[in-house]
C-alpha cells in the first residue's frame, strides 16, 4: 500500500513536481533510492492568512510497491445492432447517459434540438454582433448543453450521488487535462470544452450509437402509459423503448408539452438575481492580501452566502478572469451567465448573486399550475428585455443600487453586447431587490473592498436551476405515470452543474 502524506508548500514550491517529490520524500523519512513514484492526489489553497500555503495530498510508492500510472479508461461495446434507448438532449446528462449505455451494451440515440458544438459557436457569435438570438442554437441549446459555453466548472458537493472520479476520468479520457483529477475546484475552460465534447460524440458514433442535430422534439405518442413514438419538428416519428429526458433547465417548450399532455410535473424553488462584475485585481487583493498575486497563484475566487430579508442569498458560478455572456433562449428576454477560459486571464471576475424563490413568491402565477415558477422566471426576464429592447443587458453600479441611485454611467465591462444603465429594482421583484441590497451590505463586511461603485450589477441571472421538477421513482428513476420515461439532469430538477448532471445521466442509463 502507498504511504499517504499531507504536505504544505509555498506556491512557488508547489509549481514544481520535483519540489513536491523532494518534500514528500523528506516528510516520509525514506531515502531517495527507496521511492519509485510520488502521485499527486489533491491540491488546494489556504489563503486565510499569510503566507499563502498550497495544501497537497500525495501518495508515495516505494520501489517494491505496485504502481499503475496508466489512465483509467472505460470499455465501450459495439451496439449498432443492440436494443435502443432514446436520449433527448446532449448536455452533460445526455452525453454521460449515452456513454454509460455503451458500457452496458445498449444503443443510445441522442436527439438534440440545437447544432453541433462548432456550428453552434457561429450562432453564439451572432448574438454579440447582431444582438439577436437563435432560439434553437445559443448559449443554452446545442451540443454539450449550457455547460459548453459556461465555463466547464467540475466542482460539486453531490459526492454521495455517484462516481465523481469516473466523471472526471471520462473527461480526461476524451482530452481534458489530468490536473482536473486532483484540483480542489477543477475547471476545464470554455475554450477547451468543445473539442472534448466532440471527442465524446465521436466515441458514441464509433461504437454504433447515433447523434442527431437539429432534431427538436415537439410531441409524444402515448399508449398504455408509455411513450411509443417521439415526434420531431421535421415530421419524423420515432418508435422508442425507453426515453431519457435530459433537456436542461431552459427547455420551456418541453415543460409546456408535458403540462399540456397532463404528464405530471411540479413547480419547484429556484434562485434569481444579478451577475456582479469586479476587476480581478481587486478580488485578488481582497483574497490574497497583496497587490500582486505573482505568477504562482491563480486568479482568486470567492464563495459567499447570507440570509437577507428572510431569504437565502448566495454567490453562484463564480468566474475568475471571466466574461459575462448573454444566455437568453428567445428574443424577448434578457438572461446573463458567466464563463472563463482555461487560463482565467481576463481583467474581470464575475459571479451570479442570487436570492432563493419559494412557493409563496409565485402565488400570483398560481393559475399556471405546475408552470407557476417558470412563469415567474419568464416575467422577470421579459422585464429585463423591456428595459433594453434587445440582448443588451440592464445594469447599475453596485453602490448606486444599494443607495437607490441611478447610475449616470457604467464602468468598462466584459459583456460584449453592451450594458444599458437602468434601475434594477424596477426590473427585479421587490423581495429580491431588498434582499440583494441587504445582502450586499453583509458581503461588503465579509470581504472588505467588495462593496464598491466600480463593481457593476448586470440583470438578470435567472437560470441557476430549473423552476420545474419532473417526478420520478427513487429506485427506478422512472416517471410515476409514464413508465418508460426517465427524467434526468438539471431540467428534471435532479442536478445542479456539469458533474451532478453527468452522474444523474449515468444513473438513469444504469436504470435502463
Amino acid at each position: 500500500m502507498p504511504t499517504t502524506l499531507e504536505l504544505r508548500l509555498l506556491p512557488e514550491e508547489a509549481a514544481s513536481l520535483e519540489a513536491i517529490r523532494q518534500k514528500a520524500i523528506e516528510e516520509s523519512g525514506l531515502d531517495e533510492e527507496q521511492v519509485a513514484h510520488v502521485k499527486l492526489v489533491r491540491k488546494s489553497l489556504d489563503a486565510r492568512k499569510p503566507p499563502i500555503i498550497v495544501l497537497l495530498k500525495v501518495e508515495l510508492y516505494k520501489i517494491n510497491e505496485p504502481y499503475d500510472e496508466a489512465l483509467r479508461t472505460f470499455q465501450y461495446k459495439p451496439v449498432a445492432k443492440e436494443k435502443t434507448c432514446h436520449i433527448i438532449g446532449s448536455g452533460p446528462a445526455g452525453i454521460y447517459a449515452a456513454l454509460q449505455l455503451l458500457e452496458r451494451g445498449i444503443k443510445p440515440i441522442i436527439l438534440e434540438r440545437g447544432k453541433d458544438v462548432h456550428t453552434r459557436l457561429k450562432d453564439i457569435a451572432q448574438i454579440h454582433k447582431k444582438l439577436k438570438v437563435n432560439p434553437e442554437s445559443n448559449y443554452c441549446f446545442g451540443e454539450g448543453g449550457a455547460g459548453t459555453y459556461s465555463d466547464g466548472k467540475l466542482y460539486t458537493r453531490s459526492s454521495k450521488r455517484g462516481d465523481i472520479k469516473k466523471v472526471l476520468d471520462v473527461f480526461i479520457q476524451h482530452g481534458a487535462d489530468e490536473k482536473i483529477s486532483y484540483e480542489a475546484h477543477p475547471h476545464i475552460g470554455t475554450n477547451k470544452l468543445p473539442r472534448i465534447i466532440e471527442n465524446m460524440r465521436n466515441t458514441i458514433i464509433e461504437h454504433g450509437g447515433e447523434v442527431h442535430f437539429i432534431k427538436k422534439v415537439t410531441d409524444f405518442k402515448i399508449e398504455n402509459n408509455q411513450i411509443v413514438k417521439i415526434i420531431c419538428e421535421d415530421g419524423d416519428e420515432m418508435p422508442c423503448q425507453n426515453v431519457i429526458l435530459a433537456t436542461g433547465h431552459s427547455a420551456r417548450d418541453i415543460f409546456e408539452l408535458l403540462h399540456r399532455k397532463n404528464i405530471l410535473i411540479e413547480a419547484k424553488p429556484f434562485a434569481l438575481g444579478v451577475r456582479i462584475e469586479h476587476h480581478q485585481s481587486l478580488i485578488d487583493i481582497i483574497q490574497y492580501k497583496k497587490e500582486d498575486r505573482g505568477k504562482f497563484l491563480p486568479p482568486s475566487s470567492y464563495s459567499l452566502v447570507t440570509q437577507a430579508c428572510g431569504h437565502g442569498m448566495f454567490s453562484f458560478c463564480m468566474c475568475p478572469g471571466g466574461v459575462i455572456a448573454p444566455a437568453a433562449t428567445d428574443n424577448n428576454e434578457v438572461v446573463v451567465n458567466g464563463w472563463s477560459s482555461s487560463k482565467r486571464n481576463g481583467p474581470y471576475s464575475n459571479s451570479g448573486i442570487v436570492v432563493t424563490v419559494e412557493p409563496e413568491n409565485w402565488q400570483q402565477y398560481e393559475k399556471h399550475g405546475a408552470l407557476a415558477a417558470l412563469e415567474f422566471q419568464k416575467q422577470v426576464e421579459q422585464k429585463a428585455f423591456s428595459a433594453t429592447g434587445n440582448v443588451q443587458a440592464p445594469a447599475q453600479r453596485m453602490e448606486d443600487f444599494i443607495q437607490k441611485k441611478s447610475s449616470q454611467n457604467l464602468p468598462r465591462n466584459s459583456y460584449l453586447p453592451g450594458l444599458i444603465s437602468a434601475d434594477l429594482e424596477t426590473i427585479l421583484p421587490e423581495f429580491i431587490s431588498k434582499s440583494l441590497r441587504e445582502g450586499f451590505i453583509d458581503f461588503g463586511k465579509k470581504m472588505r473592498g467588495y462593496r464598491t461603485n466600480e463593481a457593476v450589477l448586470v440583470g438578470v441571472e435567472s437560470r441557476t436551476s430549473s423552476p420545474v421538477r419532473i417526478p420520478r421513482a427513487k429506485e427506478t428513476f422512472r416517471h410515476p405515470q409514464i413508465t418508460n420515461l426517465l427524467p434526468c439532469g438539471e431540467g428534471a430538477g435532479y442536478a445542479g452543474g456539469i458533474v451532478s448532471a453527468a452522474m444523474d445521466g449515468m444513473a438513469c442509463a444504469n436504470a435502463v
